[in-house]
Order: C-alpha cells, then structure tokens, then sequence
C-alpha cells in the first residue's frame, strides 16, 4: 500500500469528525481549479508532496542514501467569524487527532514510521481556514554499483 493510501484510511479509521470526509489529490486540485471550497467541513485532502533525499553513505560496490517521503493533509474548517478566531479550538482539536492517527505508525514494508514535519495555516479567506499538515516517512535508497 503506498503511504497517501495508508495515510487517508489511517485518518478516515482513527477521526471519527473526518470519516467520509477525506479526499485526494484530484478532488484538491479540481476545488482549486473552481476556486471552490468543500461543501461540508471539517474535511481533509492527503496529498502526495514529494521526496527529499538526504545523507549520502557511498562505499565501494553500494550507494546509500536516507530518503523522506513527504505527505500532506489538507484541513478545510469554515470558520463562521470574519477573523476566524472561533474555529481555533475545533482546528487544534483536529490538528491534534490527525496527528495521533498518524505519527509514529508503521507503513508495511517501509522500514521507518511516519513522524511529523510541520504544520502551517495556508489560508484563512471566505470564512474558511485551511491548515497544512506534513508527514515524513524515512527510508533508504540502495544502489548496487
């Protein structure tokens, strides 16, 4: 199973508030192309965000190298105040349950677990906030050479 996979059944399985509610890359970037919002929130997009590669060990006849697999979920939370301030304590709340669905599980067949990379507030426009949540998954590239 590949990590945004595992990561958007992890969350729909452990956050009751987001079953049903969770969505891919797809369904985000057609909401961006309407410059729509979800119908119904609090919602969530898990998005594939990329690799980063990191520490380089090369010995002769191998080339190793740690590599992170970064994904996101999007949180979409109407927020109902012109300064948002009233949805701040649902969106921790939120913050908080999808990180303790997801921090420190084990992907199967990976040899790492996911571990949090940050969080930030993309946007608060239209009465809605969005809230970017990253997940980092360690592993190790093996190249015989």
């Amino acid at each position: 199973m590949d990590a945004v996979t595992f990561i958007r059944d992890r969350i729909g399985a452990e956050v009751p508030t987001l079953t049903g509610r969770i969505e891919g890359a797809m369904a985000f970037a057609e909401l961006m192309r309407q410059n729509s919002l979800p119908q119904v929130t609090p919602a969530a997009f898990v998005l594939p965000l990329g690799l980063q590669g990191g520490a380089v060990d090369a010995v002769t006849g191998i080339f190793r190298q740690e590599v992170r697999e970064i994904v996101g979920v999007m949180l979409v939370l109407r927020s109902f105040s012109r300064t948002g301030d009233k949805a701040i304590p649902e969106l921790e709340e939120l913050i908080d349950a999808v990180v303790n669905a997801v921090a420190g599980i084990e992907l199967p067949g990976a040899t790492g677990v996911f571990s949090l990379a940050r969080g930030s507030i993309v946007s608060m426009t239209a009465g809605t906030i969005v809230y970017q949540l990253e997940f980092q998954l360690s592993d190790q590239l093996r190249i015989l050479t």
